[in-house]
């Protein structure tokens, strides 16, 4: 694990199309040939996935220098962390059975054994950058392939836990900021078109997880009949740009016809979190969602989006807990008045 204060290398202030796009996830579940899927699997049968593919080229002499983690080592801190960080599935994360994952050094990529599938490879990328993580992903595949017999139908394809990744096995997926869309009342427009173009709207965590800063994860549902390259190409050149055409417009809107309103709404934020003694999740994330809006919008200079991305991820209980030494069981009093405290250091250190 590294180091809670600065945040992964995927969550910074760069990166395509950065004003929405906060970053890219580029998934792959692949399964084993022969070995009965997870779910159904016994822990012999997990522990005989875990060694297949630690003994492949992926950990022995990948130029990304892949580390293993035991999750049945990990303390609940370190696995909520990984979650935080997008790094491991909630379900990966619960699971109590032989398990682990591989991280690059950077912690852009994962190696998931024994998720849902017995291996989820992903990729994280800052900005609008599907292509750069979906290579980075390929080259796992590929050297997994190369001892590796993966479970496959010459008729459906790859074969999965999930009929809906049945076929080449491939997500697409960018985080979006979505205030504007959220403030002029579209987004319930925008989830419809999404269903139309068979795209799954999650909040910021994945299946299962709510929206927290109007911060939204969009992908692709379907990967059956499409190559990955075709899925990629429709994904990135026609679905994402249409999304950020309509959060951009909204927000050009509201600057327009709401402008005092929306400057309002971005010191009261700013104003909030730096003198703020108590502050609880859900408050924090909406109030950092306002600033990321006001400094795309160059309402604010400061604090810039690295800042915020970092305090986004800081406020999150895994990492508040590392930080600032105290139990993920603390009550949740306590966790607001020293989140407060995090949040108030941290912006008068940018706003001096």
């Amino acid at each position: 694990m590294n180091d809670p204060i600065e945040p992964t290398s995927w969550l910074g202030d760069s990166g395509d199309d950065c004003d929405v796009v906060l970053s890219s996830r580029v998934r792959l579940a692949r399964n084993l040939a022969g070995v009965p899927f997870v779910g159904q699997a016994s822990d012999p049968d997990r522990n005989e996935v875990v060694g297949i593919v630690r003994r492949s080229p992926v950990f022995a002499d990948h130029p990304d220098g892949l580390s293993w983690l035991e999750m049945e080592t990990l303390s609940d801190q370190e696995r909520t962390m990984l979650v935080e960080r997008h790094l491991i599935s909630h379900q990966f994360a619960d699971a109590r059975f032989p398990r682990g994952v591989g991280l690059s050094a950077d912690k852009r990529l994962s190696v998931m054994v024994n998720e849902e599938d017995h291996i989820r490879m992903q990729s994280l990328a800052p900005g609008l950058a599907l292509r750069d993580a979906f290579q980075r992903v390929a080259e796992i595949r590929d050297e997994l392939e190369s001892t590796v017999d993966f479970a496959f139908s010459p008729r459906w394809g790859f074969l999965t836990a999930c009929p809906t990744n049945v076929g080449c096995g491939i997500r697409f997926s960018v985080m979006l900021h979505l205030p504007g869309l959220k403030m002029t009342e579209e987004l319930g427009r925008v989830r419809q078109a999404a269903k139309d173009l068979h795209l799954a709207v999650r909040g910021c965590h994945g299946e299962g997880s709510e929206s927290s800063g109007d911060l939204f994860q969009i992908s692709n549902q379907i990967t059956l009949g499409d190559s990955e390259e075709e899925l990629l190409d429709k994904f990135r050149d026609d679905v994402v740009p249409l999304l950020l055409k309509y959060e951009r417009a909204s927000r050009k809107l509201i600057l327009n016809e709401k402008r005092t309103m929306l400057e309002d709404k971005v010191h009261r934020a700013l104003a909030t979190l730096r003198s703020a003694r108590i502050l609880g999740l859900n408050e924090g994330t909406r109030l950092l969602s306002m600033l990321r809006l006001g400094n795309s919008l160059k309402i604010i200079e400061k604090p810039g989006l690295k800042t915020i991305h970092r305090l986004l991820l800081q406020v999150q209980p895994g990492h508040l807990s590392s930080m600032m030494g105290i139990g993920l069981d603390e009550s949740e009093e306590d966790a607001r008045v020293v989140r407060a405290s995090l949040v108030r250091q941290a912006l008068e250190d940018v706003l001096q």
